[in-house]
Parts: structure tokens; C-alpha cells; sequence
């Protein structure tokens, strides 16, 4: 609550304010994506959420519970990065999901049972025994994923998880996310530049609202370097243009099924204006 953190800047001689009085509720069991411009403050706030950052000003609450000085290994939150190959060390699979349950002195036997249900959960037990270095950017992701979760965290954070991956590999990850946090209950923190990525989020928090409620502004979120769904895009220029939709038209299966109804009555109402031409004729 009130988050707020100052950097100083050594060539500049100066204090930088990264995130000014920020008050972020996330129920639990929800995912929540964190938008906005480069700068903004988005991995720094991740970051004070894990423990890797200290606030300069603010507390933060687990629940009831004040964690703000506690280290990040006993906060229960996990943390995947942009690039997997930082967070996997193993030289085989299974073994790097174990690390982080070894490390916090997980008996042996909890372990194994750990990573077998972790890389089943994201979908990787097939290639558990399979060195990292071998996998697709995606499948690593999912690795560094399973490794994060075999340390049963109560939230998850993601900060661009999916940024240097190509498109299957983006279509992978994100599955992986939605589906670890409808099926295992977990809470998940998700910053993202690609907007398809949120928009079956609980919540996006940018100017706090619903996917639908926050990409419904498409020029608001444009004057702040922001980038909407081209599917939302398509349909704001085309209400502009007259038709009668209603905003925040977040996939393609919902602009046809709005478009066909407008289509049928223009189409009925042409072909009524051609009879009456014709009568008149």
C-alpha cells in the first residue's frame, strides 16, 4: 500500500522516483495484467512485490501479513524473467525444476513429487530428462515456469515472460499461464507489451479496470504509447465510420458475430432500396 520508490542516479547527481504512492490490491486466485510505457515503474513494482526491491516509502501485505522486510525466499512469490536461459541452471530438465525445492531444504522424496506434478502441469514431462540448451525458447520458459512452481509459491510474477520469444513459443507461455492459474488456483502477476496476451485477464491495471473497460479507449491508450488488440483497433475505426458496435471488441469471433447482424440489415436495406427503384422505374 502506497508504494513508492526512489533511485539515485550517480552521473546525474540526482533522485528519480520509479513508483510514486501506488496502492495495487490482487485478489487472490486472479490473473492481473500490469500495462503501461516503458519507465513506468511496472518491473520495479514486481520487484518490491517479490523482495528484490525494498520500498523507499509504503508496506506491503500478504493478506494480513506485512512482508515488506522479510526476504524474498520465505514470501511465498515466484518470479520468471524475460530470458529463461538466466533461470535455468540444471543441465538436465528435471533437475532444474528440483534446484529451488533442494535449495529450501525440501526432503528428497517431496522433490520428486514436486517436479513430477510442476512439469505436468505446464506440459513438459516428456522432456524432463532432456538438457535445457536443447528446447525451443518456449519450452525453456515453460522449464523456468515448472521451476517456479515447485516451490509451491502463493503468486506467481511474470515480468515480459514472453518478450524474446517468437509467436508459437508467446502462444505456449501464455496457455501455460492461464491455464496454472484457472486449474492450481495460483495468482498471477503478468506484465506484457503484447496486448492479446490479457485479454482473458481478471483484471488490467493500467487505469484500473476490466480488459474490455481498458481496451474499449483505444485512442486513450494510444497517446500513451500503448498498443490495443488489432481486432479492437479494426472495430473502433469501423464504428467511427458508422457502423453501430459496441466498444471493446476484444477477439475476432466476437467482431463477426457483432458485424453480421450490421451486414444482414445493410444488405436487406440495399436490396429494399433497388425494389423501390425498380417499382418506381
Amino acid at each position: 500500500a502506497h508504494l513508492t520508490k526512489h533511485f539515485y542516479d550517480r552521473s546525474r547527481r540526482q533522485t528519480t522516483t520509479a513508483v510514486s504512492d501506488l496502492t495495487l490490491t490482487v485478489p487472490d486466485g486472479t490473473l492481473m495484467g500490469l500495462l503501461g510505457p516503458s519507465g513506468c515503474g511496472k518491473s520495479t513494482t514486481l520487484n518490491m512485490i517479490c523482495g528484490l526491491e525494498k520500498p523507499s516509502e509504503g508496506r506491503i501485505f500478504f493478506g494480513s501479513e506485512d512482508v515488506t522486510d522479510l526476504p524474498p525466499e520465505v514470501r511465498g512469490v515466484g518470479m520468471v524473467f524475460q530470458n529463461p536461459d538466466n533461470q535455468i541452471i540444471g543441465n538436465v530438465v528435471e533437475e532444474d525444476v528440483g534446484f529451488g525445492p533442494e535449495n529450501m531444504g525440501v526432503p528428497t522424496e517431496e522433490i520428486w513429487e514436486r517436479v513430477d506434478r510442476s512439469l505436468e502441469a505446464v506440459g513438459m514431462t516428456a522432456y524432463r530428462l532432456q538438457s535445457p540448451n536443447k528446447l525451443s525458447g518456449g519450452q525453456k520458459q515453460r522449464v523456468a515456469i515448472a521451476g517456479v512452481m515447485a516451490m509451491k509459491p502463493q503468486c506467481i510474477v511474470l515480468d515480459e515472460p514472453t518478450a524474446m520469444l517468437d509467436p508459437n513459443g508467446r502462444r505456449e507461455v501464455i496457455r501455460t499461464v492461464h491455464e496454472l492459474n484457472r486449474q492450481e488456483g495460483i495468482t498471477v502477476l503478468l506484465i506484457t507489451h503484447y496486448m492479446e496476451e490479457v485479454i482473458d485477464a481478471d483484471r488490467v491495471v493500467v487505469m484500473d479496470g476490466t480488459p474490455k473497460e481498458i481496451f474499449s479507449r483505444v485512442k486513450e491508450l494510444k497517446r500513451y504509447r500503448l498498443d490495443v488488440p488489432q481486432v479492437t483497433e479494426l472495430a473502433d475505426e469501423l464504428k467511427e465510420a458508422g457502423m453501430e458496435l459496441p466498444d471493446g471488441i476484444l477477439t475476432t469471433e466476437e467482431l463477426v458475430k457483432r458485424l453480421t447482424p450490421v451486414l444482414k440489415g445493410n444488405a436487406e436495406e440495399g436490396g429494399a432500396s433497388r425494389t423501390r427503384r425498380d417499382q418506381v422505374d
